[in-house]
């Protein structure tokens, strides 16, 4: 009996793979029919349940994997490999059950509708939009930093805690949410990594456990970049899988939050964007229009720079390899690159008349 059941879970990992190839085809029917009625009650239930444990489960849960792995490693190895036909089946059902919870809990999400049709705006943008996004985003950042410093030279330094942090970001998505509702966020399950150190050296900020739907935020990282950093990760809670569109959602939930240090947070998240994309397409007017930025908003983005510089390691690069082939995998297909369609959101988002009085 236990064989038979060994060998139908191990045949169903190819049938899932299939089936992902074919529903990835039906954008629609993923968004209609999971991303807005399956996985929100999903998601809600695992958030209540275990956003009430003071630590991540799912943290313990990797632990837990990454040991039976090289239990298993040792088992084989000690045993030589023998009777493959039995080791092998139970590798392909082991590896089918924990396929199908990561779709089924989350994963499927990779297949939703683009973000821009489900909110709504354009994708579309030109280099004068661009040039004219920037520059709003460099005056409404100059702005939020004269009034939260002495002197436009002085970097902004959070005068909350990690935990106050945490708590506050909640309140950009009770703000987001009167526009966008599909943005209303139950069930509080934020939480500190474990893994911080190692995550640093791996050059992440935070991850969202799909196993367990708990957020999981870096929190050695530079103060400055956790509320962009919690933001992004409650977007993927939400079922935002792409890692380009919880930025996106990131951007939203700072600029519009109640506190001006959060707010700082979002709009500089936002201009380094743009800034970026400019630096691509025209170095020179790049150039000169950093020049208006104010040396204490540069000096938060060395900041920023100079923690990663220090974490750099010879690994960093595989990891980084890693996870772009994990997005392409999963319906991103310029994989870490694809991170540029943020600016693409953000332009369209403040050309919308609708949406300028609220930032």
């Amino acid at each position: 009996m236990k064989r038979k059941s060994t060998l139908i879970l191990a045949l169903l990992l190819p049938l899932q793979i299939i089936f992902i190839k074919i529903i990835s085809n039906y954008p629609q029917f993923v968004e209609t029919w999971y991303s807005k009625t399956l996985y929100p009650e999903i998601s809600r239930i695992m958030r209540i349940s275990l956003g009430i444990l003071p630590f991540s489960l799912g943290d313990f849960l990797y632990a837990f994997l990454v040991i039976s792995i090289i239990r298993w490693l040792v088992i084989r190895i000690r045993q030589r490999f023998k009777n493959p036909k039995k080791w092998i089946l139970e590798a392909f059902a082991t590896l089918s059950i924990i396929y199908a919870c990561f779709n089924i809990f989350w994963g499927y999400n990779y297949y939703r509708l683009p973000l821009h049709q489900s909110l709504g705006i354009d994708n579309e943008y030109s280099t004068e939009e661009l040039i004219r996004l920037t520059e709003s985003l460099i005056s409404r950042s100059n702005a939020i930093h004269s009034e939260l410093a002495e002197s436009d030279s002085v970097k902004i330094d959070m005068p909350y805690d990690k935990n106050e942090l945490f708590d506050i970001t909640l309140k950009g998505y009770t703000n987001i949410k009167k526009q966008y509702p599909e943005l209303t966020y139950e069930g509080e399950s934020l939480k500190r990594s474990l893994y911080s150190i190692p995550l640093s050296y791996m050059g992440f900020n935070g991850y969202l456990n799909p196993l367990t739907n708990e957020a999981q935020v870096n929190t050695i990282i530079v103060p400055y970049k956790i509320p962009t950093t919690a933001s992004h990760e409650i977007g993927h809670q939400l079922g935002f899988a792409k890692e380009n569109e919880a930025n996106f959602i990131a951007c939203l939930a700072t600029m519009n939050h109640p506190d001006p240090y959060f707010r700082y947070s979002g709009f500089t998240f936002a201009l380094s964007y743009c800034l970026n994309e400019l630096y691509r397409r025209d170095k020179e007017q790049t150039d000169e229009i950093i020049k208006t930025i104010h040396p204490g908003i540069l000096a938060n983005y060395r900041e920023v720079q100079e923690f990663w510089l220090k974490h750099q390691n010879p690994l960093e690069p595989m990891f980084q390899m890693f996870y772009n082939h994990y997005l392409i995998a999963n319906n991103q297909a310029e994989g870490m690159k694809s991170y540029s369609y943020v600016v693409a959101l953000l332009v369209n988002y403040f050309e919308d008349p609708e949406t300028q009085f609220q930032l």
